[in-house]
């Protein structure tokens, strides 16, 4: 697999047409609460999935494979999520103690989660990067029905690549998800404390 090159951009002429806005055709919008204040609402865009030729969905940037795979969990569609995933991905959720690895087991695991956890359920993306053409960092939240769910709000890293076949694939993903308890300072005391004994006893840093 080779990684995606960003193309190079075209300088703008005075005649050359009025430029196109950055949302692509084919995207739905979901309306997301603010992070900074809850008057209104924000707009982000959520890939859906245009096809090209022979029915297959068509993502043309990074973000977008990124935008299709939210949107093809929250439809609970598992033949739109496949796809997106590398065969040798490894996908680590930090909720687990081990990451998932290869296209078989990270579809297992969202199979199950599609299978159990209800569809009102949502993903809903807060912010999304769009500028390289190979990672891509989000956040999120969850929602049920419209409303946000509690200790739901996490963010992600994906690395893609580019197939065989030319398409864009995940390779790589990793989410880290708002705990439930927060120890607030006494996290900070947690980390003096283990870091006081590693100095004494850098062996045992050889365990982690």
């Amino acid at each position: 697999m080779r990684p995606l090159q960003l193309r190079p951009r075209v300088a703008s002429t005075a005649a050359a047409a009025p430029a196109r806005p950055r949302s692509l055709p084919g995207r739905l919008a979901l309306a997301c609460r603010s992070s900074k204040s809850g008057r209104g609402k924000a707009l982000v865009a959520v890939a859906a999935t245009p096809t090209a030729r022979g029915g297959e969905a068509a993502a043309t940037t990074a973000a977008d494979v990124v935008r299709e795979f939210y949107d093809g969990v929250n439809r609970r569609d598992l033949a739109a999520v496949g796809p997106l995933i590398a065969e040798g991905c490894v996908y680590e959720d930090l909720v687990f103690p081990r990451p998932f690895v290869g296209r078989d087991q990270i579809i297992g695991f969202f199979g199950e989660f599609m299978g159990t956890i209800s569809p009102d359920l949502q993903f809903v993306i807060d912010d999304i990067s769009a500028d390289d053409s190979a990672a891509v960092g989000v956040t999120w939240h969850l929602e049920w029905r419209g409303r946000p769910f509690p200790f739901s709000r996490g963010c992600s890293f994906y690395r893609l690549v580019v197939s065989e076949q030319g398409k864009p694939q995940i390779v790589y993903g990793r989410d880290c998800v708002e705990p439930a308890a927060k120890p607030g300072e006494l996290a900070l005391v947690i980390i003096r404390g283990v870091t006081w004994i590693l100095e004494r006893f850098p062996s045992l840093a050889s365990r982690f």
